[in-house]
């Protein structure tokens, strides 16, 4: 770790200030009031347990972050499921509803039939 610290901190010490934060000087003291300085007996092994820290940190946050993504993937995944069986189930609602509406004619085709049939009985045992 502490090689792969000294890489990081050789990075951040060549990087450039963005000068134009500071342009506005209200913007300028409150990012410098924001900012934790480190005390000038801070140790590089501090700094570098620091480092960890905030690394450590920020390793959590992104596993966090992508197992509430996964979630989101399963979830949106389980969305499609249900309205594909929404439009099974509507279809099969359509048949069925179709289905009942034949089954009723049917039934009120065989009520007038036994009617007639009831009634021409009585015709005949009346005469």
């Amino acid at each position: 770790m502490l090689l792969i610290g000294q890489s990081i901190i050789t990075i951040f010490s060549k990087m450039p200030v963005p000068q134009a934060r500071f342009d506005v000087p209200e913007l300028g003291l409150r990012l410098a009031l924001e900012r934790t300085w480190m005390a000038p007996d801070t140790t590089l092994r501090q700094v570098l347990e620091r480092l960890e820290k905030a690394l450590n940190a920020l390793e959590q946050a992104v596993d966090l972050r992508l197992d509430k993504e996964g979630d989101f993937a399963e979830a949106e995944e389980e969305v499609q499921r249900m309205n594909a069986d929404r439009s099974r189930l509507a279809q099969e609602l359509d048949q069925s509803e179709a289905r009942a509406e034949r089954l009723e004619a049917a039934n009120r085709e065989v009520s007038r039939r036994l009617v007639t049939a009831m009634e021409t009985i009585r015709a005949v045992l009346d005469r």
